[in-house]
């Protein structure tokens, strides 16, 4: 089971929304504004905050372009480990901290084409699937 939280990108001014889901259990993800702007060519940070106390856990984030289904974007393991898909290498990443318990996504170099709703995602050991 994933548990979601996700943000609307929209174009020329971008404006970031974030919806936080009602989730159930301990394990969940938040992200850290409601909202936020940017114009093309900035670099935009995208705060995710995980809570959980299984240690071993992966984060995901995906992007959702407008009527198509979500698109993985990176995971990130702890330890540095993870993968970032080849279309998203070049502008696209994110470090987890296990310590303060981020998964921040940074875009740089914001385009229009960016304009989606991002989803951060977590999953820990116990999960299956």
């Amino acid at each position: 089971m994933f548990t979601l939280t996700f943000l609307i990108i929209y174009a020329n001014d971008l404006i970031f929304l974030s919806i936080f889901p009602v989730s159930s259990g301990q394990d969940r993800v938040e992200q850290s504004s409601e909202e936020m702007t940017a114009s093309e060519k900035d670099q935009v940070i995208v705060g995710c905050n995980y809570f959980t106390t299984d240690t071993n856990i992966n984060l995901f984030w995906y992007q959702q372009l407008p009527n198509k289904s979500p698109t993985l974007i990176l995971n990130e393991l702890p330890f540095g480990e993870g993968t970032t898909e080849p279309d998203f290498k070049k502008r696209f990443s994110a470090t987890l901290n296990s310590t303060t318990k981020t998964v921040p996504l940074m875009i740089k170099d914001v385009h229009v084409s960016d304009s989606a709703v991002y989803y951060c995602a977590l999953r820990t050991k116990n999960e299956s699937g």
